[in-house]
């Protein structure tokens, strides 16, 4: 007799989530912890696992579905666990395989994981924050580009063969997977691989094209349904749970927090010497070195020497909590949303450390598998909005934290060495900073003071390496 399967607990305080892809349909043979679909929560993106083995009977949901914390979610009826799927054989066209080898392809590249590093320009105008974030924010590195497809005039022999074999098209088990988790049907996928075997780049080919063609359909480029209003034509679009959440904290930080921003300019111009002096050796250990491991890294430095600026207020107890521990966000902007995984005890770390787990956290974000502990706890949070070529900017506090920091690209400005007689002007690489602060605790001079110190740490970066 067929049992339920429910929503299973998806973290502390949160009830219910919204349903955006799943992962099987009626009738399939399922295994323990074999994942069924997944569901957007206010934080993050999570896979739900199946708990037990058996025959999916019932699908009780639909994608876009807002579910409940317990709710019922498929009925299953318990069995032996699915076998291991075995790949397809290759269809029998010898003809056929033969000519599919002709062009080699080339290795497959997983979707899930970060693009292949690019070499970095030694520019000194900004490029080491060309890829670390952007108003936020981490962006998203470009997809490579899709590998070419046989013209659709004249198919090979091996896409005509993988064609006709209906749903038992040559494909692995996580190619199949990536076509449901796309809704692609691989009857209609153009096959590259050998032996008419369709591959990842494959399906990914078949959805740009048809996206392609539905945008050259569509009577407009933007997002979201057709619809009207009042003046003409317009497109709806739902809001996803991650940014109905993203506006209602924004909201209640500026509506609840007196929020002053400070500005201003650092020389980092030796701190870029260091970097790129030091990138090959990282790049051996397959880490790119950006400044932002150095600004992490001078942030913690500053608040252990400016506590009040590493608290939170309660203005019910009307007590300022001093935080001894140093944990920094990162805001990292994803297809998702804006997320701020949390870099914990950032003061402790090395700068190896730090670019170590802020690589970690970034590809986890991207793929939307961040844990909602790992973008809890923060003390303070960083913006930069370097790599989209902004200068200046007023970030808004990310509560219960009183100060957030937003980074702008570094350009090359004139700029004054020396004081009196001796003062000339040298082109260097300047950093803009603007700084806000929450004014319930936090004063001008304070937030002035901070600034300073960080500013000491960027421009000499010896002395940020050296500091206890």
């Amino acid at each position: 007799m067929p049992s339920e399967i429910t929503l299973p607990s998806l973290g502390e305080n949160i009830e219910s989530g919204d349903i955006l892809s799943i992962l099987v349909s009626e009738g399939d043979t399922v295994s323990v912890e074999q994942d069924l679909l997944e569901i957007e929560t206010d934080k993050a993106t999570v896979p739900v696992p199946s708990p037990s083995a058996g025959k999916i009977t019932k699908v009780l949901v639909k994608e876009g579905d807002t579910v409940a914390v317990g709710a019922a979610i498929f009925e299953i009826e318990a069995g032996e666990a699915a076998p291991k799927q075995e790949e397809a054989p290759k269809p029998e066209a010898p003809k056929a395989e033969a000519k599919a080898e002709e062009p080699k392809p080339a290795p497959k590249q997983e979707t899930a994981k970060k693009a292949e590093p690019q070499p970095a320009d030694d520019d000194a105008d900004g490029d080491a924050q060309a890829e670390d974030l952007a108003d936020g924010i981490h962006h998203p590195k470009a997809e490579p580009a899709p590998k070419p497809v046989a013209p659709a005039a004249k198919p090979a022999p091996a896409a005509v063969a993988s064609e006709s074999q209906g749903a038992s098209a040559a494909a692995s088990p996580s190619v199949r997977r990536l076509a449901r988790e796309l809704g692609v049907d691989l009857r209609r996928v153009q096959a590259s691989g050998s032996g008419g075997r369709i591959t990842e780049d494959d399906v990914q080919a078949h959805v740009r094209a048809a996206q392609e063609q539905a945008r050259a359909a569509a009577p407009s480029g933007g997002p979201g349904v057709p619809s009207s209003d009042a003046a003409g034509a317009v497109r709806r679009e739902r809001m996803s749970r991650m940014r109905q959440t993203i506006a209602k904290n924004m909201v209640a930080s500026y509506t609840t927090i007196p929020q002053l921003t400070n500005f201003d300019d650092v020389d980092v111009t030796e701190l870029e010497e260091i970097r790129l002096a030091s990138k090959e050796d990282y790049a051996a250990q397959d880490l790119k070195l950006t400044q932002m491991p150095f600004l992490i890294k001078a942030i913690a430095g500053a608040l252990k020497r400016h506590p009040i600026v590493n608290a939170s207020v309660d203005m019910e107890a009307g007590e300022v909590i001093y935080k001894e521990y140093v944990n920094i966000g990162v805001a990292v902007d994803t297809d998702r949303g804006l997320v701020v995984p949390v870099i914990r005890d950032a003061d402790r770390l090395s700068i190896s450390q730090i670019t170590r787990e802020l690589d970690r956290l970034v590809d986890k974000a991207r793929e939307g598998a961040l844990a909602i502990d790992e973008m809890r706890g923060g003390t303070f949070t960083i913006s930069n909005m370097g790599a989209v070529g902004g200068t200046y900017s007023t970030p808004i506090i990310n509560p219960p934290e009183v100060a957030i920091l937003l980074v702008g690209r570094s350009r090359m400005l004139p700029w004054v060495i020396g004081k009196g007689k001796d003062a000339k002007i040298e082109p260097r690489l300047v950093m803009p900073l603007s700084l806000t602060y929450d004014h319930r605790v936090v004063d001008g001079a304070d937030a002035a003071r901070f600034v300073n110190e960080l500013k000491g740490f960027l421009a000499a970066p010896g002395r940020l390496l050296l500091a206890p």
